[in-house]
């Protein structure tokens, strides 16, 4: 059940990380949003990555094996890392339209995968 939790967590944690990071590239369609400058857009941003916090660090506290969690701290990472790159593919497809994914991607996704497979080879 830890498990589910801190991937469940995880996957919340970034979803407001990548909106964060990227959202204010596709904020710009709203007219107020236009008016703003470089330092509000990194407050906005800012404020949106303090919720990923909220379910980053319980995430963590609750996977790691030294707290009665399932993973080790390197699994943690590479399934924080595998959860991201899923959470932004379906965010660039969903908002930004003009993205493709080209043959080098899937390779990549390919090795990212490969990755996770090995790290939890026992």
């Amino acid at each position: 059940m830890k498990a589910i939790y801190t991937i469940g967590l995880l996957i919340l944690s970034n979803t407001f990380m990548t909106l964060a990071w990227y959202g204010h590239l596709k904020f710009h369609e709203w007219k107020w949003f236009n008016k703003l400058g470089l330092i509000s857009i990194i407050l906005i941003s800012w404020g949106l990555a303090l919720f990923e916090y909220f379910f980053q660090v319980p995430a963590n506290r609750i996977g790691y094996q030294e707290n009665g969690g399932p993973f080790s701290l390197v699994q943690l990472k590479v399934l924080q890392e595998v959860i991201t790159l899923i959470v932004f593919m379906l965010f660039t497809f969903t908002f930004f339209k003009n993205e493709t994914i080209k043959w080098n991607h899937l390779v990549g996704f390919i090795f990212l995968v490969l990755a996770v497979y090995f790290i939890f080879k026992k």
